[in-house]
């Protein structure tokens, strides 16, 4: 029993040592133009926003309903 739990904690460290150094990494210089791209950003498509804000807007029938929880029907 005692040789089970040791084995299975040394398996355990082995896959969370090689999760933590899989983990991090550092983006190159000539990487970062694949990040900055257009389509990377969430407000690339304004008529999209509107769109979505309206949605928000008539959901909540107020404005800042983005940030509110619920339907609009009180059952947040």
């Amino acid at each position: 029993m005692h040789r089970r739990r040791a084995t299975i904690a040394a398996i355990l460290a082995v896959f969370a040592v090689g999760l933590a150094l899989t983990g991090c990494t550092t983006v190159q210089p000539w990487e970062r133009g694949n990040l900055a791209d257009a389509t990377m950003r969430p407000d690339r498509d304004p008529l999209q926003a509107s769109m979505t804000e309206h949605i928000y807007f008539s959901r909540e029938a107020s404005s800042g309903g983005r940030g509110v929880g619920g339907g609009g029907c009180g059952c947040n």
